[in-house]
């Protein structure tokens, strides 16, 4: 298959010559790689921002530090908001995201936050503007640019993700509102094949997204998350994993997307949430760092997890696992609910609870922050922390 040869022939390029060369300064240069004897490769530079691509991503991929997301749609964000007896206004959304940011320390533990639209140009309540409470914080600020899952014609009841339409000037709008980097979510459901269709049509929307945010200043977060839905073995994941990642990185390179100037956010490799035989973090490390070897250059910065309805703690163990000898890439977190579930109903809505709410997430971002570095014990956590957060579809 042509992705798979692709990934099989592709040249180890040395990071310096990406980082040095004046092609990554100007958009109308090229480089020709060698491939094979009998064949070369011409691949664009990526975009007059490359440079600060690469920083961006480097700053994000920082030792000890991830991601917190919090880019819940209104519609999603409203539905969290429930579970504590919340209305879902826009004065209530306003309120638990300005908790979030201006928890005191987080950007410690915290090298980037991915917000929604809203949360973009929104500001804290007391008047500042959540994105330059983020980067007071030395927090650089994303954006969530798909616009969500719609049916896919064709397929055996699968999805794919829409959004492309408009992305580039969206995209320039969310650079200059401050935003330094991007996400992208589609999804690959074992359950219903996955078909060839539904993998081709995630890659290729990725790969295209990828290479528009670039050439618009931001550092792409590519995700096609393997939902956990389903009866099936992490044996299973792993084969499905190895075909979504040569796929996305055949049509990436299709898309002159640059590699050092991107970020994944993959799921870790586990059974579905309904199989009776569980994985310990050692077995998911070793499944997700094998997928990892078998699949992703060493070029690319940050691998920035997804805890896939994984419990708190387990998210937070499994990490740690990977992190128990060196790897290629910065090996992190990019966490929603993981970092959050304590937190929100630690809150539950009330401004005297604030202080408290702020403490278990800062609890939460420096367990994880010691799993990114493999020094994560796992003690004195509490019974909230360990319970599972599986939803049926959606598991970030």
């Amino acid at each position: 298959m042509a992705s798979a040869s692709l990934l099989k022939t592709s040249p180890v390029i040395n990071k310096s010559e990406w980082v040095k060369g004046q092609s990554l300064r100007h958009p109308s240069a090229s480089v020709t790689i060698k491939c094979h004897p009998a064949a070369s490769l011409t691949v664009r530079a990526a975009t007059s921002y490359a440079n600060e691509l690469v920083k961006t991503a480097k700053t994000i991929a920082s030792p000890g530090r991830g991601i917190l997301a919090m880019d819940e749609s209104n519609a999603t964000c409203g539905k969290r908001l429930a579970s504590i007896g919340l209305e879902n206004t826009e004065a209530n959304r306003q309120a638990y995201r300005t908790l979030l940011v201006t928890a005191p320390g987080l950007g410690n533990y915290i090298s980037g936050a991915i917000l929604f639209e809203e949360t973009l140009y929104q500001s804290t309540t007391d008047g500042k503007k959540m994105v330059d409470v983020l980067v007071s914080q030395n927090i650089v600020p994303g954006i969530k640019v798909d616009k969500g899952l719609v049916p896919l014609a064709g397929s055996n009841d699968e999805s794919w993700c829409q959004g492309l339409d408009g992305l580039a000037s969206r995209t320039a709008a969310y650079y200059q509102q401050g935003a330094r980097f991007a996400k992208w979510r589609t999804v690959v459901s074992i359950p219903n094949g996955p078909s060839a269709l539904a993998v081709n049509e995630a890659a290729w929307g990725l790969a295209r997204y990828a290479a528009i945010a670039q050439d618009n200043g931001l550092v792409p977060i590519v995700e096609p998350e393997i939902l956990l839905d389903g009866d099936h073995g992490i044996e299973r994941t792993f084969e499905v994993a190895q075909k979504v990642w040569a796929e996305v990185f055949y049509y990436m390179a299709e898309n002159k997307v640059m590699f050092e100037g991107i970020l994944l956010k993959p799921s870790m490799v586990t059974p579905g949430a309904e199989c009776k035989d569980r994985a310990t973090p050692e077995q998911v490390a070793e499944y997700t760092l094998k997928l990892l070897h078998r699949r992703i250059p060493p070029a690319v910065p940050g691998i920035m997890f997804l805890s896939g309805g994984q419990s708190e703690v387990e998210a937070t163990l499994n990490l740690n696992a990977m992190n128990q000898s060196p790897n290629p890439w910065h090996v992190s977190f990019s966490y929603a609910r993981a970092l959050q579930n304590t937190c929100l109903k630690t809150w539950g809505g009330r401004p005297e609870n604030v202080k408290a709410a702020q403490e278990t997430l800062l609890v939460r971002a420096k367990a994880n922050s010691l799993a990114q570095l493999g020094k994560y014990t796992g003690e004195g956590e509490s019974e909230e922390s360990k319970k599972g957060m599986f939803v049926k579809g959606y598991t970030y």
